[in-house]
């Protein structure tokens, strides 16, 4: 049951539904946003969790909050029953009844004041094979091709083999981004700010967003994606963790992959929204300030910001009209040491992108030890 569940809903209104769910020790918890189609409707958020870990499960939900149409999030009624009629009432709890398999959630409910709806969902597809078409290209023609590209205007993330895009927050089975929040990133601050020189003011953007990216770059999941505005950056990190020895024994077939994404035209096209708790799905672009983090400058870093699972999907979905904001670029993974040798040529090494012993020691273990 754990995981992103995306689709449409019918009953007394009708719309789209999101629901996060998080697996605990003995239940499951999280969060339907229901977005109404009709405008003159509050869209609402409906916190729950189930008794028990069963397939087939009742339940009656905690709060249920309206969305703020101008923010997106969740606020009190009396700060946003001005948007609509007078008559307009805003449910307390619903009654629930679902059953969940592999392929979908099914969930029917009633609500205290007499609204109904049903819905059928679909699992999220974020954990299946990446359906992008790439461009398979040699070491020589992604040079060529990657500087016929406008400067600055694309992103470019590299990955080991063509995984779907996802965040290490959603491959860690998690979705229910109130509960990291409240929790997750309550406990990191504690435990943190007894490490690092400066400590976080979690309440101002900027270095709310530098305490997400520090600890991205040292291994807690967060709902951040790495990228950067260099596309040498981006082949350093798809052959990063691939030996010469496995490179030599791989098959011709066998890629890295690196993701390019048109973010100047996506900033134009879609509002950029800095914040997680957010009713409906966005993919956000944020440059955040390197407090505590000296790997993003030399690595030219960016991120995006999601409360999305299949990125993929989700930015497909946006296009149209000719527009295309997300290709793929295969590399052979038996070029390795070829293109390791010439990004150091270039000063592209871990010394590099990563300041300090680790970094140190990577570079020269590349050095030593790799034939």
């Amino acid at each position: 049951m754990k995981g992103q569940w995306i689709g449409s809903y019918t009953g007394s209104t009708t719309g789209t539904i999101i629901v996060n769910i998080d697996e605990r020790s003995s239940h499951y918890q999280g969060v339907a946003y229901l977005n109404e189609s009709d405008r003159a409707v509050p869209s609402t958020a409906a916190f729950f969790r189930t008794e028990n870990k069963e397939k087939d499960f009742q339940c009656r939900t905690g709060l249920i909050l309206p969305i703020d149409p101008l923010s997106g999030t969740t606020a009190p009624w009396d700060g946003v029953k001005r948007h609509y009629p007078e008559n307009m009432a805003v449910s307390k709890y619903a009654d629930v009844t679902g059953s969940w398999g592999n392929d979908s959630l099914t969930l029917s409910w009633t609500t205290d004041i007499g609204a109904t709806g049903t819905s059928v969902l679909p699992r999220s597809m974020a954990d299946k094979p990446s359906e992008l078409v790439a461009l398979n290209k040699e070491w020589r023609a992604y040079q060529e091709y990657v500087a016929s590209l406008e400067g600055r205007r694309y992103l470019f993330r590299g990955q080991n083999r063509p995984w779907r895009l996802r965040t290490s927050f959603h491959r860690a089975g998690r979705a229910d981004l109130t509960r990291f929040l409240n929790e997750d990133v309550q406990v990191l601050h504690k435990h943190l700010s007894a490490r690092t020189k400066h400590v976080f003011n979690l309440e101002i953007p900027n270095e709310n967003g530098a305490f997400f990216n520090l600890v991205q770059h040292h291994g807690y999941p967060t709902p951040l994606l790495d990228w950067t505005y260099s596309p040498y950056v981006a082949a350093f990190f798809a052959y990063r963790g691939i030996s010469n020895e496995q490179a030599a024994g791989a098959d011709p077939s066998d890629k890295v992959r690196i993701l390019v994404f048109d973010q100047a035209q996506w900033r134009t096209d879609w509002s950029q929204l800095l914040q997680l708790l957010a009713a409906g799905p966005h993919l956000s672009i944020g440059e955040f300030m390197a407090i505590e983090n000296e790997r993003m400058i030399p690595q030219q870093a960016a991120s995006t910001l999601t409360n999305v699972d299949d990125i993929e999907s989700y930015i497909k979905s946006k296009e149209s009209n000719g527009k295309n904001y997300l290709s793929a670029i295969d590399l052979p993974v038996r070029d390795r040491k070829q293109v390791v040798r010439e990004l150091g040529y270039m000063g592209i090494t871990a010394g590099s992108l990563f300041p300090g012993l680790d970094g140190a020691c990577e570079e020269l273990r590349e050095r030593n030890f790799e034939i």
